[in-house]
């Protein structure tokens, strides 16, 4: 509703607005700039741009790329799952990954070259983020798939993020993060995949399209990709979720596949949808050049697998700079199993704390940081959620050694004001001096 009145009332709201700012200060009005800035390139704005600068902030997280974090951790276990699927004769692996294309592409990149319908509803305003009438922020990671096709790449992975206007809640966030997989084969490739192993399987005809199959594909050779697709993603779900689990294909509509199925799995009593694929529509690969190859494709979200893997309660945790989410993951492996436990939700303290290392004499014990931790325990109490050494170095001319601590403090049943944690870190420091023989910088 409140979108439905911004469109109608646009220009008498620009003026309220503009006047309540000239009450308030006699500087005029913030007006946006004239560009958008996308990773060093710059788009003029128009009628179509609606992308705000929260939604630009996001740009360079790039929390899959962020090592130990739990995007990355599910994004590499499922790039482990294809590279030990899928080989090459010197047991390369066939899939390549891409995951640091910009996500600023254009209509055709993101619409047109995918099939998408002219009134189809994600090129709306009011469930896409424009740059302008040419450009927008991808909704999808398939938005590359035309290009890296006609570069030559018959397997290949694309993660990164996606942006969709959206509601924000527990589930669901403007900005995520999607993995695509595709894989072409040719004519003798999918007839070494048929059980009669003919070297003249034919892979084309002229026929009717129908629910299993596209018009200008033979049965087998539908079938074949079918299954290969099908074993594929079947594995991973069993990779991921354990060999035991249950799955089940659901028909379904991508404008881009056909046929499409939505895969689900049956987990903790429940259906739980993980991805949707198909084999690709031979129009899109027309147009990208490949004349003599069939494909499928599959798409997936990452925080819908994390969220449901980790027991990550809230899908705007995956933004958090907390180090009470972000230290559960720090020594995790992508196979790890983790029960994300979730922390206070009273605001956190931090505070650094740096010190020159006591000389060490001959025979003396060397300074140990657990003997500092220790002490901060004695100290802080359950007050210290958590200690890291963040940086240490040797003094060139004194040749002291200082290390230098960040500790996080929270208490878990009030919100524990900064003054308050200041005393406790006095006494830390006190402490710290007098009993390890430190000193404070």
């Amino acid at each position: 509703m409140l979108l439905f009145t911004t469109r109608i009332c646009k220009q008498k709201e620009t003026k309220l607005i503009f006047n309540f700012t000239r009450n308030l200060s006699s500087k005029p009005p913030d007006l946006p700039e004239k560009t958008i800035n996308v990773h060093n390139k710059s788009y003029h704005r128009d009628d179509m741009s609606n992308v705000t600068p929260k939604i630009l902030s996001h740009l360079d997280r790039n929390l899959h790329l962020q090592k130990q974090h739990p995007l990355n951790l599910i994004k590499q276990r499922i790039v482990n799952y294809m590279y030990q699927r899928y080989k090459e004769n010197r047991g390369m692996p066939t899939f390549s990954v891409h995951e640091q294309i910009c996500p600023a592409v254009t209509l055709d990149q993101n619409f047109d070259s995918l099939l998408v319908p002219k009134d189809h509803i994600s090129r709306n305003k009011s469930d896409s983020y424009y740059l302008n009438s040419s450009h927008m922020l991808r909704a999808h990671t398939s938005a590359h798939q035309s290009d890296l096709i006609k570069m030559g790449l018959d397997n290949f992975l694309v993660v990164g993020d996606v942006y969709r206007r959206d509601e924000i809640d527990s589930t669901h966030y403007p900005v995520f993060h999607q993995m695509e997989g595709v894989r072409l084969l040719g004519g003798r490739e999918i007839s070494k995949m048929s059980q009669n192993r003919s070297d003249d399987l034919q892979m084309f005809e002229n026929s009717e399209r129908n629910g299993f199959k596209q018009g200008v594909h033979t049965y087998d050779a539908a079938k074949i990709l079918e299954i290969d697709l099908k074993n594929c993603l079947s594995g991973l779900a069993k990779h991921l979720f354990g060999e035991q689990v249950e799955c089940r294909w659901v028909d379904c509509y991508f404008p881009f596949t056909h046929p499409s199925w939505e895969l689900e799995v049956f987990y903790q009593g429940d259906w739980l949808e993980v991805l949707g694929c198909g084999v690709m529509e031979q129009e899109i690969l027309a147009k990208a050049g490949v004349q003599d190859k069939v494909g499928w494709a599959f798409g997936l979200g990452l925080e819908r697998l994390a969220m449901v893997l980790y027991s990550i309660p809230d899908i705007r945790l995956f933004w958090s700079r907390d180090t009470g989410f972000l230290s559960q993951f720090s020594e995790a492996g992508p196979d790890t199993k983790i029960v994300y436990k979730a922390t206070s939700k009273f605001p956190q303290c931090v505070n650094d704390i740096s010190f020159w290392l006591p000389k060490v004499e001959e025979g003396d014990e060397l300074f140990s940081p657990n003997d500092f931790y220790d002490l901060v325990r004695d100290i802080g109490g359950d007050l210290v959620e958590q200690v890291k050494l963040v940086d240490q170095f040797k003094h060139p001319k004194k040749g002291l050694n200082s290390q230098s601590y960040r500790i996080v403090y929270r208490d878990m049943s009030k919100t524990l004001t900064q003054d308050e944690a200041n005393v406790v870190h006095k006494a830390i420091e006190s402490a710290a001096a007098n009993c390890l023989g430190v000193t404070i910088r």
